[in-house]
């Protein structure tokens, strides 16, 4: 199996992001090994003598790096791997379209000297402070609620956006008591213009919630398709705009969602 290693002298999240955006088109596995804060000459050795080493067992390695430092990229560059170079890649190029020199330092991308940083971490405790309908008192600070029935991927929505894009989102569970007469509540009826629907087809609900309570009326194929049909009605009844998550991955999901709302991205 081919190694990958994703090599920065800050966190590496650019690196593996890039590199898993590039490697996705190929349809082989790949060994991946993430290095981060590679800060010193003697960490860029080190990691040197592993690529090097990795190399006498198969083919070359394939190394994706984001190093700021000149001196400890040349090093990294200097191994017996395949090397890719993003910063540099797209550096250059900009400088001389830009008429500047870039002033290149290290944590940058993702250090908390960015001032949006505090506004992040707002986003994801808001989230946590009003996951699953813990509380409806605060949905005025919200700038997306999310509802569904349970299990079809409110929660790890909800934190994606707040983590990834500092959107403050609130989500809310329709649950099997509420069938009988499916409404919006007060709270969420104020709010109705922040208001996103999820949907899942009822067999890969059944899936779900069967690995989580087996053999129960909660889990049941009819009980599923119960609650998705009342939920979807629902959104059609109030104008909700709505995505199927069935095949849908959390990054597609939020995705879409702030494509349709045309919520802000922040990225961090």
């Amino acid at each position: 199996m081919r190694k990958v290693f994703y090599i920065s002298d800050g966190t590496a999240i650019t690196a593996e992001i890039l590199g898993h955006a590039v490697l996705s088109q190929f349809d082989i596995e790949f060994e991946q090994i993430t290095i981060p804060f590679v800060e010193s000459m003697e960490k860029a050795a080190e990691v040197v003598i592993k690529i090097d080493q990795s190399f006498f067992e198969q083919q070359p390695p394939l190394i994706f790096h984001s190093i700021v430092d000149e001196k400890i990229r040349a090093t990294i560059e200097r191994c017996n791997g395949i090397s890719y170079d993003f910063l540099n890649t797209f550096v250059a190029p900009l400088e001389k379209q830009l008429g500047i020199k870039a002033e290149p330092k290290t944590h940058r991308t993702h250090g908390i000297a960015n001032e949006a940083y505090s506004a992040r971490i707002d986003a994801i405790n808001y989230s946590l402070d009003n996951d699953d309908g813990i509380s409806l008192k605060h949905l005025d600070k919200s700038e997306l609620i999310l509802v569904g029935v349970s299990r079809c991927g409110k929660t790890p929505s909800s934190l994606y956006l707040a983590m990834q894009f500092g959107i403050a989102t609130a989500n809310y569970p329709f649950i099997n008591e509420d069938m009988e007469n499916l409404k919006l509540p007060p709270e969420l009826k104020k709010n109705k213009h922040k208001i996103f629907g999820l949907t899942i087809d009822p067999y890969r609900l059944h899936e779900i919630r069967t690995q989580r309570l087996a053999n129960s009326k909660y889990a049941s194929l009819r009980q599923c398709r119960a609650e998705v049909k009342e939920v979807e009605m629902l959104y059609r009844r109030e104008r909700i705009p709505f995505i199927d998550t069935t095949k849908h991955s959390v990054e597609e999901i939020t995705a879409k969602i702030i494509d349709t709302t045309g919520l802000k991205r922040q990225m961090f």
